[in-house]
């Protein structure tokens, strides 16, 4: 069996002094401990990313040529890459611009930084399909809304029993409700589906930078993003966002809801003991989803929407 290859701070350091003029007195430090790709400071105006494994690459290597295409559309950064290559046979990296701000998770998104969003998921709908599947972005079906709820009962019992959510608010989303809310036919975008708070660079007064982790984009379904807006900026701002992206009540709600029953899923999992994601972060997200919205109380979704 291979041996899968791990990289150290010699690794890192000698990389990037090919790389950089000054690289040998640059201050490299981890990003976090994440396994895909692996991620590195370098000083203050730089990233390194390796990707582990073959897989990895093929991703990290179209992510490339994604970014170029969806640049023009989006208001809003995406990473440049500087350089890139092999860091080891056959795995590759690449050294990308950092852009300036914090993480979603540690700022709250603004009113105008709403703005940057709607501008965010406009763009991305903007982005011919036919481009991004020529680059080889993955096409993938709307998930069913009915088996997710069918998941998220059982989680929220769960829940319930640990006192970590109350199990009846999950009947708001009732079997003919999910049934409404099923996927338009016709309504595949370019989904960037990791727009978490990990993912959104946004600045002290609440504007959005940047957009990072590029790699899982799909052509799908655009609740996608509003789900995971939901979960990293709360339902009310990533609904709002949606609309004002031109996202009526359907989709809206259909991504609120996908938000909710995956919250509901990757905490109940967690306190199973599945995963090793911190639980603090999952609790945030439940929390951010199950915000309550006036778009809720809409009892007809028209076919147009």
């Amino acid at each position: 069996m291979t041996q899968a290859t791990t990289p150290t701070e010699d690794t890192v350091r000698r990389l990037v002094r090919s790389l950089l003029p000054d690289g040998g007195r640059s201050d490299i430090r981890p990003v976090g401990t994440g396994e895909e790709p692996f991620t590195w400071y370098v000083g203050t105006r730089h990233v390194l990313r390796l990707a582990p494994d073959r897989e990895a690459s093929v991703r990290q290597r179209r992510e490339l040529r994604l970014r170029d295409v969806v640049r023009p559309h989006l208001p809003v950064a995406v990473p440049v890459g500087i350089a890139h290559g092999e860091w080891a046979s056959g795995l590759t990296y690449t050294l990308d611009t950092l852009i300036p701000g914090g993480s979603g998770e540690r700022h709250d998104v603004s009113a105008v930084g709403e703005a940057d969003l709607a501008g965010l998921l406009t763009g991305l709908r903007e982005v011919p399909v036919r481009q991004a599947e020529a680059l080889g972005v993955p096409r993938a079906a709307p998930r069913s809304l009915e088996a997710l709820r069918a998941a998220a009962a059982r989680a929220a019992e769960r829940l319930g029993a640990a006192d970590e959510f109350d199990a009846a608010r999950l009947h708001q989303l009732g079997a003919p409700a999910a049934v409404q809310l099923g996927a338009q036919p016709g309504a595949a975008v370019l989904v960037h589906h990791g727009l978490t708070g990990e993912y959104l660079v946004l600045s002290a007064d609440g504007r959005v930078r940047g957009v990072l982790g590029w790699t899982d984009a799909l052509v799908g379904d655009p609740a996608e993003d509003i789900a995971g807006l939901a979960r990293a900026v709360g339902a009310p701002a990533a609904v709002r966002a949606a609309t004002l992206a031109g996202y009526g009540a359907r989709p809206c709600l259909r991504g609120l809801w996908l938000a909710r029953c995956d919250a509901l899923i990757h905490l109940a999992d967690r306190l199973r003991g599945h995963g090793n994601d911190p639980l603090p972060p999952l609790r945030s997200q439940l929390d951010r989803a199950w915000e309550a919205i006036l778009l809720e109380r809409v009892t007809e979704l028209r076919d147009d929407d």
